[in-house]
């Protein structure tokens, strides 16, 4: 999964707006480094932030990281080398240079934690994190970074955009860890590898309860704990299947299960269910019968 762009912060733009000035002067510059390093020129900070803008402007990231870096390198106690550093890490992050904007990124925050600007480097750390994020059946230890880091913007910025933009993206990177366990919970099913299935399982519903993998994840556990001849704890999962989600496909094939095995599925109220409320009976009898057909008494 990946995000194609992101705005320069608004804040930048002022800053910016005073390099443009001398953009049309330094075009003629703007081919010339193609080393793999920048050597050391003497230039003023005006000069240095400039090409870098020109660079930015045309998509040279690597380019354009060196130049902001070099602002710093040569003009470290500047105003205009606080914003280089962000910059640089920004300019890095569309190269794909992760870790290297990730560098930038932890100095930045641990330099200047009251700039007007660490919300965006907060947020701009998550995304290299989540941009990382790798198909389930990979290592997801970028998953679990990006979830961390998410988290760390939501908690520290709430009411920013930055933060509401987190709380869309932690709900997909945790939808993807629990992917991770239900793929490895499959497996394990798969090889009567019960009791290591059931414990990743688990893991989902009591979790990621809040992702699209729990009924799923509860029909699978009906499955290993019947393997198991565990039919009282199977019952129980399977409740909370048919009481969460009755009409769910899952709770179907739990029904057909449960059937198979000369039982049927009793309402069972486990602990991770919210008390009853008035309307218990009617829940329980509900339960008791096929999906799909609460008026079958067969």
């Amino acid at each position: 999964m990946g995000i194609s762009s992101i705005p320069i912060h608004s804040n930048w733009r002022r800053d910016l707006s005073v390099a443009v000035l001398a953009v049309a002067a330094l075009a003629m510059l703007a081919g010339c480094s193609k080393d793999s390093e920048l050597e050391y020129k003497e230039q003023s900070i005006y000069e240095i932030y400039s090409q870098a803008v020109v660079y930015l402007g045309q998509e040279r990231h690597t380019e354009a990281a060196k130049y902001f870096d070099e602002v710093e390198r040569q003009h470290p106690y500047s105003v205009w080398a606080t914003t280089a550093k962000l910059m640089s890490a920004y300019a890095h992050y569309h190269s794909s240079e992760y870790d290297e904007a990730v560098t930038r990124l932890d100095r930045f925050i641990a330099v200047h934690p009251g700039n007007r600007d660490i919300a965006y480097a907060y947020y701009l750390k998550a995304l290299c994190f989540y941009e990382q994020i790798a198909d389930v059946r990979r290592d997801q230890e970028q998953t679990r970074k990006a979830l961390d880091a998410l988290q760390d913007v939501i908690t520290r910025f709430p009411s920013t955009p930055y933060g509401r933009d987190a709380r869309l993206k932690i709900d997909l990177t945790r939808d993807h860890l629990a992917a991770k366990d239900m793929d490895i919970g499959r497996y394990y099913l798969s090889t009567r590898h019960y009791l290591a299935a059931i414990n990743r399982f688990k893991v989902v519903v009591e979790t990621y309860s809040t992702t699209s993998h729990v009924p799923e994840s509860l029909h699978r556990l009906n499955e290993a704990y019947t393997a198991l001849g565990l039919h009282d704890e199977a019952r129980k999962a399977a409740a909370v299947l048919g009481y969460n989600y009755p009409n769910s496909d899952w709770y179907r094939d739990s029904f057909r299960l449960a059937r198979d095995a000369g039982r049927r599925v009793v309402a069972v109220t486990p602990a991770s269910v919210a008390a009853p409320g008035p309307n218990a009976a009617e829940d329980a009898a509900r339960l008791a019968q096929p999906p799909g057909l609460p008026n079958n008494s067969k």
